[in-house]
């Protein structure tokens, strides 16, 4: 069995907690929000730290575990509940607080049962004791939805392993060169030079070297494109779509003259508050950038694209629930336009890498077939030991992939030159 979350406490949350995961998930199924913008609602009046964690957690539970969740609930009824039945809701919550977070059965009937009245919540209750009284468990790894299974095909059983539990914390460091010294002094583990990965669960404003600006959070994955374009030596670069804002901390740490671009001014201050903590610098722009001209072309440019972020659903798993195949299609013509406009404001010589947080080939391999530009294949040589590229010269990451070490989000990664 695999190795089960940990979270910030072991002490059974009251009903505050189990009612903010009920409203996160209400708000991720109902209105289709990100777990991330119905936080701020939904945890609303739940102060205490390990409650909003745990909150959190029961919500990221069901959304991985849906699937399997709703057999065993089905396999005790005679009349299976619709999937949008509040029943059916807090019975999820219910089974992912006993056998994810191993919470004690009767704690989880004494703080969840309150979210229910009346009929429901006996209902609820027997269906509940039937189930710990068979004591069923969960598969190793979470069943896709199968909507997910219909777009990735075969590749969703190698993506599913990578689901099974919360991803670890990424930290890309200012100065590679104290990758072996702050991997030991914090105890950690790296998978290549500017990189150490820590447990999850750590407060990253109180991890050492925070305050003195010696790395941010990004995942190993989110760090590979602005690798690819190497050391900046005062050359010029466009970080197309900067927010929120950690390539263009890569670059300006390589040695780039960055100019950090987005539409969203609210997105882009996490990036201000980041090249001050850090140090480093590069002229941002707040822009449309199907409307924007450059005042001259660019030696590098890296177009981090807008996507359906269906690569990060180890973190986000609400992704797995929310993008449907219309919200794939609407990406993907945005990413192309952004492509055009990209290629035509690249210097003779110039680099162009294209990346996407997506696992849908729509968003990725479909976009990389119709760039008018040299390839310049990814190498082996530039990418963590146990990532290699595709014959096409192309990069494919999943969250199944390195899961020994804890895994990475799905990108697509390609790299073209100007000639």
């Amino acid at each position: 069995m695999a190795k089960r979350p940990q979270f910030l406490s072991d002490t059974p949350a009251g009903l505050p907690a189990r009612l903010a995961a009920l409203k996160l998930l209400d708000a991720v199924f109902r209105r289709g929000e990100t777990l991330d913008v119905a936080e701020k609602a939904a945890l609303r009046g739940v102060d205490a730290p390990a409650d909003r964690a745990l909150a959190r957690a029961l919500a990221g539970e069901v959304l991985r575990w849906l699937v399997d969740l709703d057999v065993l609930i089905d396999s005790a009824m005679k009349k299976p509940l619709p999937d949008d039945a509040k029943p059916r809701m807090v019975l999820r919550l219910m089974l992912a607080g006993w056998l994810r977070l191993e919470t004690p059965p009767h704690a989880v009937i004494a703080t969840g049962l309150g979210l229910l009245a009346g009929g429901p919540r006996r209902l609820a209750h027997g269906v509940f004791s039937t189930l710990t009284k068979r004591e069923v468990s969960l598969p190793d790894v979470p069943t896709l939805p199968d909507a997910v299974m219909m777009r990735w095909q075969d590749r969703a059983f190698d993506i599913a392993p990578g689901l099974v539990a919360p991803p670890p914390l990424d930290l890309t460091l200012r100065d590679p060169g104290q990758t072996d010294a702050l991997a030991e002094k914090l105890g950690g583990t790296s998978l290549m030079p500017g990189h150490v990965r820590l447990p999850r669960g750590q407060a990253v404003e109180q991890i050492d070297g925070f305050a003195e600006g010696a790395f941010w959070v990004q995942d190993l994955a989110a760090a590979l494109p602005a690798r690819l374009l190497g050391e900046g030596k005062g050359r010029r670069v466009l970080d197309l779509c900067a927010a929120p804002g950690g390539k263009t901390l890569q670059l300006a740490a390589a040695g780039w003259e960055v100019t950090a671009l987005d539409i969203s001014k609210k997105r882009l201050e996490r990036l201000h508050e980041n090249l001050k903590r850090t140090g480093l610098s590069a002229k941002v722009v707040v822009a449309d950038a199907l409307e924007w001209q450059p005042d001259a072309p660019f030696d590098a440019i890296l177009l981090d694209a807008p996507c359906t972020a269906t690569g990060t659903c180890r973190r986000h798993p609400d992704v797995l629930h929310r993008i449907s195949q219309h919200h794939v299609l609407e990406m993907a013509e945005l990413q192309s336009a952004l492509l055009d406009r990209a290629q035509s404001w690249l210097a003779d010589g110039g680099q162009l890498v294209f990346a996407t947080c997506s696992l849908e080939e729509e968003e990725g391999e479909q976009q990389a077939e119709h760039v008018a530009l040299k390839p310049d294949p990814i190498r082996a040589e530039e990418l963590p030991a146990g990532l290699a590229p595709t014959a096409e010269g192309w990069l494919r990451t999943h969250p199944g992939m390195l899961s020994d070490p804890g895994g990475l989000d799905g990108f697509f990664i390609a790299r073209w030159q100007k000639h």
